[in-house]
């Protein structure tokens, strides 16, 4: 890696590890500050960021994921073995947004999110009670990446055994596209990605010869509809598999790397505010606004970008067609035109979905909103009463994740 590249991504680390400092600034500056990291307009204030989410038309999501890293050629060899890169529900508008996104939203519906819940206080217990006796865990591993890997697989239709190398490669994926590493290390995550894609293709072709009632045969259904019109119409044609593997493989890590790091965030914020804690194991009728707070104050997906379409005016500042702009969630839920004392985490805060944009807003709010805090609220109701002596470990720096899209601890190790 040249100097260059190399300095970019320090400073790149260095933002993405405590980003609301350049909020706060970027917020009392007029108009929209330019970010050289980000190699995007920062678009700070609440209203703003409302204003950019419900003007579509205007602020395009094809590029909305980005890679931040380049991989090295060796590793485009490697990726290619897998299935090419197709719109997903987060990387479209209009039309073809909707055409995404609704088997997601039926197949998160009030009611599949309800008959997923027993299911998940279920492995939530089986996973504390294996740690419970030790008295200390880490917890992002033990418990914050295994909860939600569990129930994204349950939604898709994994089988059990399949769940853990999804996950993996799901995080793999991540890491791929947004994290500076060694070539050696990029090459071994395009396996693992590699693997996964070929996982995910056996599932679509498998729903197809035989559907089920899950998510996977729902979106095989909804974007590559067997129109039964002569022989062989059954198979998945190669576009339809690449198609259904790009959405399945942005479902998986949508699904559970967001609510991984919802939780590691809200264990990390209670324990770090003592007070807190204790007031929500007095008091858990606290526990619903607990999750909105949380989700508010540390935003776990910190913002996505959005490429304006045409010359715009935004917050004063004239942007050009094509000008790129990082839509920063986490910076419009600490605005204080919008919250009081935001920088305040105070879980007796009126609780209000509607009052942050922690899951977006507007035609790509979160489809999957109600299950991520169905699991946060599990996750505490638990905690409180089975750990109510929880502490973060002594000695032990609790570091954040340097990435914009899912922020959380990279360990959090506790005792109790």
């Amino acid at each position: 890696m040249d100097p260059k590249t190399s300095a970019r991504h320090e400073l790149l680390d260095a933002l993405q590890r405590d980003p609301y400092p350049l909020y706060a600034r970027a917020r009392q500056t007029d108009g929209l500050t330019f970010v050289p990291e980000l190699d995007a307009w920062l678009v700070a204030r609440d209203a703003d960021v409302r204003e950019v989410l419900l003007r579509a038309d205007d602020f395009s999501s094809a590029q909305s994921l980005r890679p931040d890293v380049l991989p090295a050629p060796a590793v485009l060899g490697v990726l290619a073995r897998g299935f090419g890169k197709r719109p997903t529900v987060v990387s479209t508008d209009g039309a073809a947004h909707r055409r995404h996104r609704g088997p997601i939203n039926r197949g998160l519906s009030a009611a599949r999110v309800a008959a997923l819940t027993s299911y998940a206080a279920e492995v939530a217990g089986r996973l504390a009670d294996g740690f419970a006796p030790a008295g200390r865990t880490e917890v992002m591993a033990s418990y914050a990446r295994e909860l939600p890997g569990a129930v994204i697989g349950r939604l898709i239709g994994f089988d059990p055994e399949d769940v853990p190398a999804a996950v993996h490669g799901g995080h793999r994926a991540e890491q791929l596209l947004f994290r500076p590493m060694p070539e050696d290390e990029q090459l071994a995550a395009a396996e693992d990605v590699v693997a996964l894609q070929h996982l995910l293709d056996r599932y679509a072709r498998d729903r197809r010869a035989e559907p089920r009632d899950d998510l996977c045969s729902a979106m095989v259904a909804a974007l590559a509809p067997d129109t039964g019109l002569g022989p062989g119409t059954r198979e998945l044609t190669d576009d339809q598999r690449h198609e259904l593997v790009s959405n399945l493989q942005n479902l998986l890590i949508a699904g559970h790397l967001t609510t991984t790091a919802l939780i590691g965030t809200a264990l990390f914020h209670l324990l770090s505010h003592r007070d807190q804690w204790e007031l929500l194991c007095a008091r858990p009728e606290l526990i619903p606004g607990a999750v909105e707070e949380a989700a508010r104050f540390d935003t776990a997906v910190q913002g996505f970008r959005r490429t304006a379409t045409r010359p715009v005016v935004l917050s004063g500042t004239e942007l050009p067609a094509g000008a790129t702009v990082f839509v920063a969630y986490g910076s419009a839920n600490r605005d204080e035109a919008r919250h009081e004392d935001a920088d305040t985490f105070d879980i007796t805060r009126p609780a209000s979905p509607t009052r942050h944009v922690s899951f977006g807003h507007g035609a790509h709010g979160c489809p999957g909103s109600q299950l991520a805090r169905t699991q946060l609220r599990l996750t505490l109701e638990l905690f409180t009463r089975r750990f109510p002596g929880l502490r973060l470990a002594k000695d032990q720096e609790v570091v954040m994740r340097p990435t914009m899209i899912h922020r959380s601890p990279l360990e959090l190790p506790v005792t109790w």
